[in-house]
């Protein structure tokens, strides 16, 4: 395995390619840990030499901000900055777009300037380098929707780079009704994750999910951590589990490998 935490690679007086930005949910939750495991043997599979924070690492201080405790942001911010600075990190790949898109748009105003990519992103760059390389024939099996992240598509303006995954790994490639800037949030975002839904309406993420499903398709593609869990409770809702998958696109891509 090409991957460490920084400080081991500190020790043996070098240092990776990237920063694999694991995040909280991949930190902690069992399903996200399975998405990291397969987009980390897809960055071996590359020969990239990654590196972790491992223990230094902590939450980049996105969900404090979105339920508006400003100041508990900065610190966590501040925190992190300070770690990334002191070993000299310069480009840093996060698979949550939450993660993405803090990292990447907020921390600049507090003097962390890094190069960040996406994991959807960071795969693309990874088969048009050559450095990755997909079989000339087959694929996944059945249809996929891919749903799209509010913090990878609105908030950055990145619809592409997880359709051309999707469609090098051989899916066959299926649009939501509303989909790329008019998508439907999962119903996760601005700390909604972590509370009850207000009630008087049906939850968001059931109803994303039922117009995803209407598409009958064999798979669901996810490209954030957030939306697998949510999508996911809208599957086992609609009594699907047994019928349709909800991968994150990583998951497909290794799969396609055999990894």
């Amino acid at each position: 395995m090409a991957g460490k935490t920084l400080a081991a690679w500190s020790v043996a007086g070098e240092k990776p390619e990237i920063l694999y930005w694991v995040g909280c949910a991949a930190s902690f939750d069992d399903r996200a840990q399975r998405v990291a495991r397969a987009f980390v043997k897809l960055l071996d599979a590359a020969g990239v030499r990654w590196g972790i924070l491992g223990a230094e690492e902590t939450c980049t201080g996105d969900p404090a901000k979105r339920a508006g405790n400003d100041f508990l942001f900065q610190m966590l911010a501040l925190q992190n900055i300070q770690t990334l600075q002191a070993y000299e990190v310069q480009e840093i790949v996060a698979s949550c777009p939450h993660c993405f898109n803090t990292l990447k748009n907020e921390y600049p105003q507090l003097g962390g300037h890094f190069r960040v990519w996406h994991h959807s992103q960071y795969l693309v760059h990874l088969i048009e380098t050559g450095r990755l390389h997909l079989p000339a024939e087959g694929g996944v099996e059945g249809g996929t929707v891919f749903h799209d992240p509010c913090y990878l598509g609105r908030a950055n303006d990145e619809y592409e780079a997880p359709r051309r995954l999707l469609r090098q790994a051989g899916a066959k490639l299926q649009e939501a009704p509303r989909s790329r800037d008019f998508s439907f949030c999962c119903g996760a975002g601005g700390a909604q994750m972590f509370k009850e839904p207000e009630p008087g309406r049906k939850d968001v993420n059931i109803e994303r999910t039922e117009e995803l499903l209407s598409l009958s398709p064999k798979r669901i593609a996810v490209g954030c951590p957030f939306c697998m869990t949510m999508i996911t409770d809208g599957v086992k809702h609609a009594g699907k589990q047994g019928e349709v998958q909800v991968q994150d696109i990583a998951e497909i891509l290794a799969e396609r490998l055999g990894l």
